[in-house]
């Protein structure tokens, strides 16, 4: 059984920081992985990816804020967050890339507020 455990999230001032874990199992780790989140009200959006090779592409408002890697050995995937804003605040989920419907999880909380 395929399983994503993501960690990390929390509350956080706006400019500070938080760095997201995302433990996979059940399923080969060479496959592309990605961070999406859903804010409240709003459908679920990809944040970043990162290819079996390490390549990776943010979306255009994380550049420079946000750095997305994977550790292989510990079949993890991360997310650096800087510079967090109030527009950040969400679930935060991982899954492959493209997403595979049946292996959302739970998802990590995080909220920036003053």
């Amino acid at each position: 059984q395929v399983q994503f455990v993501e960690s990390g999230g929390g509350l956080v001032q706006p400019g500070g920081s938080l760095r997201l874990s995302c433990a996979a199992s059940g399923i080969s780790f060479h496959t592309h992985m990605a961070w999406y989140r859903q804010a409240p009200g709003k459908q679920r959006a990809l944040v970043a990816f990162i290819t079996t090779g390490g390549s990776t592409n943010l979306g255009d408002s994380m550049n420079g804020r946000f750095t997305i890697s994977r550790d292989n050995a510990k079949n993890t995937v991360y997310l650096q967050m800087n510079s967090l804003k109030f527009d950040d605040t969400a679930v935060y989920y991982c899954n492959t890339y493209p997403p595979t419907q049946s292996y959302w999880g739970q998802g990590t909380q995080v909220t920036v507020s003053s």
